[in-house]
């Protein structure tokens, strides 16, 4: 097979098509900058690889990568058209998403031979937003379960990780908050600015920077941490939580979009109201005062990654779909 996958840098989907580039013969990934799309006819220079069979790539902009010959395959690593989405972005934002990016991705629908999505809420964001009535492949985005591993880490006081780009749509301004309802605790939150650093938080004594993390080296990460704390508004699928799982760390998140189809509430983590901050204080709470929860509900998180967001089941998946369009 004869796959060219053009990607954004600096985001979790370009992760996911590295991962695909490393594990499936014929995959070729070419990570271009954001930047780019403010001109979206530039990306016409990344289709030099002519003799694609298929074109794997988001559908923001698919279609100024296609090739004629290529059979066109799009994932939905998120869906910005979310109406839920758009108190949190600019004016100027809201009008690209009404127009052209909306106009961009109802063509990548229509010439697009498969079209998938990274979870079940995406994929019915999609059909019921788009009234898309063809079939959109849920294909969870996999984790390298013999590299994200759990490690029993010291006693002492209990460390709680954010992870991933500081937008608001991450909920990030919750996190002064929650450090500040946490000071009289044992609890430390860390975080890190993701690998598109735009945004700052003031650090206090028990909220700590960390700075950019190499994704290389998030599961040492993972495995020095204790709880993963992700108040997310909206998410596509939730990179970050599932590394988590099988790195085998409770979770508090928020009850919204695609974190349910990860986090089972009560079992591998708690699920709160979106914004509701002193609920997941709370929760933190809960797993730092117990060492046998978070260790019963890490362990759970780590079997669900194991059987359901594995690398190569996510692999398999693909090479199936590949394997139909050729």
């Amino acid at each position: 097979m004869r796959i060219f996958s053009p990607m954004p840098t600096g985001s979790g989907a370009y992760i996911v098509h590295k991962s695909l580039e490393e594990n499936i013969n014929g995959f070729h990934l070419y990570g271009y900058n954001p930047l780019i799309t403010l001109f979206p006819p530039l990306l016409y220079l990344y289709t030099n690889y002519k003799n694609a069979e298929i074109i794997h790539t988001s559908p923001d902009y698919a279609i100024y990568t296609r090739l004629k010959k290529a059979k066109l395959v799009i994932t939905f690593h998120s869906y910005m058209l979310d109406e839920e989405l758009y108190s949190q972005v600019s004016m100027l934002k809201r009008m690209h998403y009404r127009t052209d990016l909306r106009w961009n991705i109802k063509r990548a629908l229509k010439t697009a031979a498969a079209v998938t999505a990274v979870s079940q809420y995406t994929a019915k964001l999609v059909k019921e937003d788009m009234n898309y009535k063809k079939e959109v492949n849920v294909i969870y985005n996999g984790i390298d379960v013999e590299k994200f591993i759990p490690k029993k880490r010291n006693n002492g006081r209990i460390k709680v990780l954010f992870a991933g780009n500081l937008k608001q749509n991450k909920g990030i301004k919750l996190l002064p908050i929650i450090a500040k309802e946490l000071e009289k605790t044992n609890i430390d939150i860390y975080f890190t600015s993701g690998l598109r650093n735009k945004s700052h938080i003031k650090q206090t004594d028990n909220l700590i920077s960390l700075g950019r993390i190499k994704h290389d080296d998030m599961p040492s990460l993972y495995q020095n941490m204790d709880i993963l704390l992700f108040p997310t508004l909206r998410e596509g699928f939730g990179l970050v939580v599932a590394e988590a799982m099988a790195c085998g760390l409770p979770v508090v998140s928020t009850n919204c979009s695609s974190i349910p189809e990860l986090i089972d509430d009560g079992k591998g983590g708690y699920l709160c109201a979106i914004n509701d901050h002193s609920n997941m204080a709370e929760k933190l709470n809960i797993l730092a005062s117990s060492p046998d929860l978070r260790n019963t509900m890490g362990l759970y998180n780590r079997e669900k990654a194991e059987n359901v967001f594995s690398l190569k089941t996510m692999i398999r998946k693909y090479e199936e779909l590949y394997s139909s369009l050729i």
